[in-house]
């Protein structure tokens, strides 16, 4: 009997000692789940930049551009309503506050990337139509992406850059990110830092399908358990709306390389092919994992 509980106690020693050191290596390093959270955050992230800008471009409607129910033209779909203060048909005038609300309801609205929202972001700005930048306040009210929730309220600067040779002026945003995200199961993620999306092709034509944007930035996530990583795009994210047309993630390329404890990752989002699959690598060791809803 004495015997049996000896081997007893060694075994929840090993136990113990595992179940630490498991924990240990997870606070440690970042972890293909964790990676996970972090593309989903990604998806979100660019449909709530999709959905801002185009408030703000289209500051006399009450649709947005593109918006169709075709899903070859457009990441919208037509289940969002979009009201204003100054109201729709009152003239606006240089130095007016302009606060645009776009509604997807409480029941679920499916984008056409099949990306599925509910509640409201509402935006807020100064319009000033000869300004060379405007700086726009974004809200989130009761606001979920594939029933993550997001929260905060923060700031974006949306400019036109200047024409080259080779490129004609086109917008870029910087959304500067302090959000609290909410995963389904409960977790509470904390975002902060900056991110970049200049419109590189398809500015000059009507269809929003051949539109292909430039994403770069850094922030730190604060983990549910408090632990935390950087993460900074080190080869630019490109968001291809072509991707929308079979249905598929619109972050088609690109790398971002997190930090935590000076372990470095990395998340590859592929080579430009319009896919669901990401490759995250960790210490010399790769594992693919599926992104999107």
């Amino acid at each position: 009997m004495k015997n049996v509980l000896k081997l007893m106690a060694v075994v929840a020693v090993f136990i113990t000692y595992t179940s630490c050191e498991n924990d240990a290596t997870n606070a440690t390093q970042l972890t293909s789940n964790d990676a996970i959270v972090n593309s989903k955050i990604d998806l979100a992230s660019d449909d709530i930049a999709t959905i801002a800008d185009q408030l703000f471009d289209d500051i006399n409607s009450n649709t947005i551009t593109y918006r169709t129910i075709d899903n070859n033209l457009s990441i919208f779909s037509n289940c969002a309503t979009i009201t204003r203060t100054p109201a729709f048909g009152t003239l606006i005038t240089p130095g007016t506050q302009v606060t645009k609300t776009i509604d997807f309801g409480t029941t679920g609205c499916t984008l056409n990337n099949g990306n599925i929202v509910r509640g409201k972001i509402i935006i807020s700005f100064v319009f000033q139509p000869t300004a060379v930048s405007h700086t726009v306040t974004y809200t989130f009210d009761n606001f979920y992406h594939n029933n993550i929730n997001f929260e905060g309220t923060k700031t974006f600067t949306r400019s036109m850059t200047a024409q080259t040779a080779t490129s004609a002026p086109h917008p870029r945003v910087v959304m500067e990110l302090e959000m609290t995200i909410t995963m389904p199961n409960g977790d509470e993620y904390v975002r902060v830092g900056s991110r970049t999306r200049e419109l590189v092709e398809g500015f000059m034509t009507p269809a929003f399908i051949d539109n292909i944007y430039r994403i770069t930035g850094n922030w730190t996530t604060t983990a549910p358990n408090g632990n935390q990583h950087t993460a900074t795009i080190t080869e630019p994210i490109m968001a291809k709306m072509s991707c929308i047309a079979v249905n598929k993630p619109i972050l088609a390329k690109g790398i971002i390389t997190f930090t935590r404890n000076n372990i470095t990752s990395t998340l590859n989002y592929g080579n430009g092919e319009c896919d669901n699959i990401a490759v995250f690598t960790v210490n010399g060791i790769s594992y693919t994992i599926t992104i999107g809803n």
